[in-house]
């Protein structure tokens, strides 16, 4: 069995840092700053489609400095003193209980390579996982690429894979790479934005999620 987590809206409550980046790169560049509700519609995709989404009018250059700005600002708040973005209660026990349980678990996220690399610093956090995919990887989501990157890397089969993720880019991906579809409603995308892009299942909490991926997991022991 396999689980496969996007990060942020996930694991990580990243939810006022993405915004905050997103606002000081848009004063920077001169723009009105975003309200919450138009930036969280574009976290999972990599971040220069992203930062497009939020300002269609620029030309690709601009966009990229756009996108430099929303990086210098993500980076300046991260190298504060004691900074770091918090998981959700309950994130780490969980992951550690799959593993303990024979999960195997892989990241798929929209951050950057240094993102992943920088949670990946966390505490317990390498031991945790087998592999981890981004957006720089390849196409990025709703694409399957990282999807199918981490399917091959763990050695498993889209039939004993989930994709845990909070939008609906990470649910058309799981659909797309033909694997479970499992949402979470605490993230950035709602409920029925998720279903809507072809969720099967979206948890209410940690603990939903943990019994949905205890179901999983029973099916999958009953047809092998």
């Amino acid at each position: 069995m396999l689980a496969v987590f996007d990060i942020d809206g996930t694991l990580v409550d990243s939810r006022a840092t993405i915004l905050s980046a997103t606002r000081t790169a848009a004063r920077a560049m001169g723009l009105s700053e975003p309200d919450y509700e138009v930036v969280r519609g574009g976290v999972g995709l990599s971040l220069t489609e992203a930062m497009a989404r939020l300002a269609p009018g620029l030309g690709p250059e601009e966009v990229d400095r756009y996108t430099d700005h929303y990086k210098a600002a993500f980076v300046a708040m991260h190298a504060e003193p004691g900074f770091e973005e918090p998981l959700y209660p309950g994130a780490m026990d969980l992951l550690a209980d799959l593993k303990r349980r024979g999960w195997r678990l892989s990241l798929a996220t929209g951050q950057s390579r240094r993102g992943v690399a920088r949670n990946l610093a966390r505490a317990g956090w390498a031991d945790l996982f087998l592999s981890s995919h981004c957006a720089e990887d390849g196409p990025g989501k709703p694409h399957p690429a990282m999807l199918n990157a981490a399917i091959t890397a763990c050695k498993a089969r889209p039939e004993q894979t989930v994709m845990i993720g909070d939008t609906g880019h990470d649910m058309r991906m799981a659909r797309a790479a033909g694997v479970w579809a499992q949402g979470v409603s605490w993230g950035f995308h709602t409920e029925s934005e998720q279903v809507e892009a072809g969720a099967h299942h979206v948890a209410a909490t940690l603990d939903d999620l943990a019994r949905q991926l205890e179901t999983f997991a029973a099916r999958l022991r009953e047809t092998t």
